[in-house]
């Protein structure tokens, strides 16, 4: 029984089909489906003073990873800060709305639910007492 011979096309194109999955793999997201809500913030850290929060908009907090939002007067909430199309970080809150200005999506202010973009799911959200005119993390 001979041994099978294996030309140089079918060489190359199994090569080029594993540089495809290759590059397509690195395009891809973590997979994280909670949004890689990875904040890590110890309960009763403070977060921010309720004045820094805008009514109708909000700040996101790029180390911790948390976006606050103030909907209404008096009304906060907080979300991870991780966009869940590519797991960038979320840029702004205007109007409502928390926006991703790196591919488009946005979420809603309120529930951290996807309003519009290429994201597939909403924000997690994250747990905060507010105290005064503190915002801590519960």
């Amino acid at each position: 029984m001979s041994a099978p011979v294996v030309s140089r096309r079918i060489v190359f194109s199994g090569l080029g089909a594993l540089g495809v999955a290759a590059a397509l793999a690195g395009c891809a997201g973590s997979g994280d489906s909670d949004g890689g809500s990875d904040a890590k913030v110890e309960p009763g850290a403070e977060l921010a003073a309720t004045g820094d929060v805008p009514v109708g908009g909000g700040i996101v907090l790029t180390d911790e990873k948390i976006v606050i939002t103030q909907p209404v007067a008096g009304t906060f909430h907080a979300f991870t800060a991780v966009c869940t199309h590519q797991m960038l970080l979320v840029t702004s809150v205007e109007d409502g709305r928390i926006l991703c200005a790196n591919h488009g999506s946005s979420y809603s202010a309120e529930s951290g639910d996807v309003e519009g973009g290429p994201a597939p799911s909403g924000l997690a959200r994250v747990e905060i007492d507010v105290q005064d005119d503190k915002i801590l993390a519960a």
